[in-house]
């Protein structure tokens, strides 16, 4: 391994991009990159932040948070007030976006639970095709113990749930009984 050299990640020199289609790739990323950078930006440091960007195809994309008025209002009176409606509108605006952080950050739980449930049929059924006694056998000393221990439990829970039901099918039948003598006994 000595002597070998990795390539790693490199620097991009800072040079205009003459392909067109290639240029527009690379502004579209690089675009993305910094709103992603923006986004996070606000949501640790909870500011309001501006972008304006023109791209060589003369489309025009921004991005504002909490909006327009509130940014350029900053910008352009720093040692002034907000009014009030737009106070109450930048409000708006950031509890809308902590909502739907928060919606993000819930489906992102439910999506790495989702994937460790798919893993985990996906070993059952692995199992499954390879047979249990096959699968047994691949177990450690604790894997049996446990899997004693919860058929152990299960037995029990059976028995005794059959025990109930025999139990409550007597108790019904001796009932019937009972109230069939007591009818007979009152004709």
């Amino acid at each position: 391994m000595e002597g070998k050299k990795l390539i790693g990640r490199q620097k991009i020199p800072m040079v205009k991009i003459e392909n067109e289609d290639a240029r527009y790739a690379s502004f579209s990323k690089r675009r993305s990159t910094l709103y992603k950078m923006a986004s996070e930006l606000v949501q640790q440091c909870d500011v309001d932040i501006g972008i304006v960007l023109f791209s060589s195809k003369d489309m025009s994309h921004s991005f504002f948070h909490p909006t327009v008025e509130v940014v350029a209002h900053h910008f352009l009176n720093p040692n002034k007030e907000l009014s009030q409606t737009t106070q109450l509108v930048g409000t708006h605006v950031r509890n809308k976006v902590i909502k739907i952080n928060s919606l993000l950050e819930e489906f992102e739980i439910r999506e790495e639970f989702a994937n460790k449930q798919t893993l985990h049929l996906d070993e059952a059924r692995k199992a499954r095709k390879i047979g249990w006694w096959e699968h047994i056998e691949k177990f450690n000393a604790d894997d049996l113990i446990k899997f004693e221990a919860w058929l152990n439990a299960t037995d029990f829970n059976m028995r005794y749930r059959l025990k109930q039901l025999e139990n409550k099918v007597a108790s019904s039948s001796q009932t019937s009984l009972e109230n069939a003598n007591d009818a007979s006994n009152a004709s």
